[in-house]
């Protein structure tokens, strides 16, 4: 079979080193991209050469071999963005851009921001095509440390949950299994995050090392699939020899490569929103974010009720009258609801009333959502979604993807299309890392694919640092968006006391840590994980957490250092949410209040007890008043945190 290959190191001749180079600048001069007339590339950042010989290049169908640039152009660009429930209202970055065109059907389009450099393929076809392959391979010149989330499925690694820690090690060193994205590159005087935005009807990019490269792995396109029977979960048993069907004119997924000059300015890389699809839903106005009652984390674990916990009735009206108690926006009916063997969403167990339950909840003022599997939505989409929304369900937690071949990455577009069209939110689990799919459908309000709350019900505590996750994290896999974590556990322990335990689980770190990450945490949807009962037993606690607002209109970090520690703070209206979190190093920091505007402030702070060590469910509450530029010097224990509020006084 003949083919187009846009391949540059495969490609090159002994008189390819005469060939052009164009030179693509970030607007404040620090960040360099040299483009080289046969498509390869090379990166630097303030003088020093980091990456050199990168290859971008597509394998497609066909009879022709492209090799050289036939023109290019450059120019300049103001991108915005209005960011829906996101970390800041508004988003704004200059770029320079440079065009390239391989063929009259074929081209290139390049940008470099302050933030980063992004690069994706476009396409004129007018017929239909298939891409065999695509190449990317990112070249370091140095042996440089790597962050970098393996699969967890060795036998098949391109589909699982998308969920690990980060392995950190030299490039050299790193494990011979593809790794997902985003993963980070520690070049010493900044950071380097690999990601990709406006992922659609494609497969998405993992990252395999070799040597000191890292090279872009692709899902192939399914031929045969099966299913899993406890759930009815699809999954692909056998694929064809390409990655992608591309139908006429397109554009490919951007290629991005973001640039940190300090650890503070990672959680904040907004390239991911900037560069996906913009909202093609309209009106926004009916989606609610918001804080749920879970059940699933808790294992329905009340106490001290007349009637037996469980999938029923009775439990979920308890869970309704705690959200309700507390202003929390929605329960949850994980799985369990219907029977996950039966594939019908439309058929609800015995033990449950849905028309009861949500007649309740109506007058309660919370909405509830519902679990399911991905595919066994999109078997009864219409259906389902007609059902639901007329009875007053307000969307669904949707789950167990586990890959992002092209077929699966089309089936969660389509959810979200039909989902919208139907007013229902979208709470995607068990799926593949944002590439801005919540802004061109901000229907979808949250993410997993983050080694999340869940995890600690089964991992042993040697086998994973949980609070350095919690702390490296919020750097790497929150560049790309949302992440639906499910924090707040109440039986909290310290690292010798710490153990897996399923139905009644434990955190690893002290209360105030887990409180921080309401605030840390980008999560528009986000879960109070434990059991209404754990809850009912700290009021103080409880009113605390289920005050802060999931969403901000700004947020900025004020100090942080990957995988020791970070401190957000996020204003919504006039009224800042500051929170820290550390390892399992005690630490003290100086925080200065630099940040607010002029005036008095009511500060109701939350902090690590005197001994929180031994006990990590210690903790103090107090307020105080504060103004701008006071500084709070603040304790976090091991495995630590603290949170407050800062809310401005009236004149």
């Amino acid at each position: 079979m003949k083919r187009t290959l846009i391949l540059s190191a495969l490609c090159l001749s002994a008189g390819a080193a005469l060939a052009k180079t164009y030179t693509l600048t970030s607007p404040d001069g620090r960040l360099s991209v040299d483009i080289s007339d046969s498509l390869t590339y090379s990166l630097s950042v303030d003088d020093k050469l980091l990456m050199d010989s990168c290859i971008m290049g597509l394998a497609i169908e066909g009879d022709e071999t492209l090799t050289k640039v036939l023109s290019a152009q450059k120019g300049k660009s103001a991108d915005t963005a209005t960011g829906f429930l996101y970390r800041q209202k508004r988003i704004e970055a200059d770029c320079n851009t440079l065009d390239i065109q391989l063929s009259d059907s074929l081209g290139i389009e390049m940008r470099a921001y302050n933030e980063g450099f992004a690069y994706r393929f476009l396409s004129k076809c007018e017929q239909d095509y298939i891409v065999e392959d695509e190449i990317a391979e990112f070249n370091f010149t140095e042996d440089f440390t790597a962050y970098l989330p393996y699969s967890t499925n060795e036998e098949r690694p391109l589909a699982m949950a998308f969920q690990n820690t980060y392995s950190v090690s030299p490039l050299s060193q790193s494990k011979s299994l593809p790794a997902f994205l985003p993963a980070t590159i520690d070049c010493g005087d900044c950071k380097l995050t690999l990601m990709e935005s406006d992922l659609e009807a494609y497969p998405g990019m993992f990252v395999k090392a070799e040597g000191t490269s890292l090279r872009g792995l692709f899902a192939h396109y399914p031929k045969e699939t099966d299913y899993w029977q406890g759930r009815k979960q699809l999954y692909v048993t056998d694929t064809f020899d390409y990655i992608a069907k591309c139908k006429g004119e397109r554009t490919l997924p951007w290629r991005i490569i973001a640039v940190s000059h300090e650890d503070k300015e990672m959680p904040l890389n907004n390239l991911v929103y900037l560069l996906a699809s913009p909202n093609r839903i309209g009106d926004t106005s009916w989606i609610e974010p918001g804080k749920v009652a879970w059940d699933w984390w808790n294992d329905w674990g009340l106490q001290h009720v007349s009637f037996k916990a469980g999938i029923n009735t009775e439990t979920y009206k308890y869970y309704i009258d705690f959200a309700s108690k507390h202003g929390l926006e929605y329960i949850i009916l994980d799985e369990g609801w219907y029977d996950p063997k039966s594939g019908d969403m439309l058929t609800t167990v015995k033990d449950i009333n849905l028309y009861q339950l949500v007649d309740y909840a109506t007058q309660k003022g919370v909405g509830i959502v519902l679990w399911t599997v991905f595919n066994v939505l999109d078997d009864q989409l219409e259906d389902a979604c007609k059902t639901y929304s007329k009875m007053g369900i307000k969307g669904f937690k949707v789950d167990f993807l586990d890959r992002d071949d092209q077929t699966a990455v089309e089936m969660a577009y389509r959810i979200a299309e039909k989902c919208a069209q139907y007013h229902l939110i979208l709470d995607y689990h068990g799926i593949y890392k944002p590439t801005g799919i919540n802004r061109t459908f901000p229907n979808i309000v949250n993410f997993e694919s983050v080694f999340g709350m869940e995890e600690a019900k089964w991992t042993e505590r040697d086998a994973q640092d949980m609070p350095r996750y919690d702390v490296t994290f919020p750097f790497i896999r929150m560049q790309c968006g949302f992440v639906d974590f499910t924090p707040g556990g109440m039986r909290n322990a310290t690292k010798a006391d710490f153990q897996p335990i399923y139905y009644n689980p434990m955190t690893m770190g002290t209360r105030c840590h887990q409180a921080a990450m309401y605030i840390v945490h980008d999560s528009p949807f986000t879960m109070l994980a434990d059991s209404p009962s754990a809850y009912e037993q700290d009021e103080d606690y409880t009113s605390f957490i289920a005050s802060i607002p999931t969403t901000a209109d700004e947020t900025i970090i004020p100090q942080a250092k990957l995988g020791e520690y970070i401190i957000t703070a996020r204003r919504k209206g006039d009224t800042w949410y500051v929170a820290g979190q550390t390892n399992w190093e005690e630490r003290s920091v100086s925080l200065n209040l630099s940040f607010i505007e002029e005036g008095w402030y009511e500060a109701d702070i939350l902090t690590d007890g005197a001994n929180a060590n031994k006990v990590a469910t210690d903790y103090l509450r107090e307020k105080k008043t504060v103004s701008k530029g006071v500084t709070l010097n603040i304790k976090m224990a091991s495995g630590g945190g603290f949170a407050m509020t800062l809310k401005k006084q009236k004149k």
